[in-house]
């Protein structure tokens, strides 16, 4: 099965609003691996691993976020897949 990587930056209001919490959930939900965080500079950063449409469903879930989450813009780089298990919040 294919797998890819994605390198995710989420702008806008998404810290204090339960953004990291409510992606986990999503990406379990989709079978997918990987790590959200909340950064010093207000965004949020995350790394997906899993199906490529699972994947692109997450990005597209990353756009709108939790109810209460203003996403202004999402950056997607493509990485590597490392073979992550798992979806977890750190920091």
């Amino acid at each position: 099965m294919e797998r890819i990587r994605v390198h995710l930056r989420i702008y806008g209001r998404v810290q204090g609003v339960g953004f990291r919490w409510s992606m986990q959930r999503e990406a379990r939900k989709l079978g997918l691996a990987g790590w959200v965080r909340n950064l010093p500079d207000g965004t949020v950063e995350a790394v997906v691993e899993g199906d490529p449409e699972r994947v692109e469903a997450l990005i597209g879930w990353a756009h709108q976020g939790p109810i209460s989450a203003r996403v202004t813009k999402v950056e997607v780089k493509m990485e590597e897949p490392e073979g992550l298990e798992g979806f977890r919040v750190i920091g």
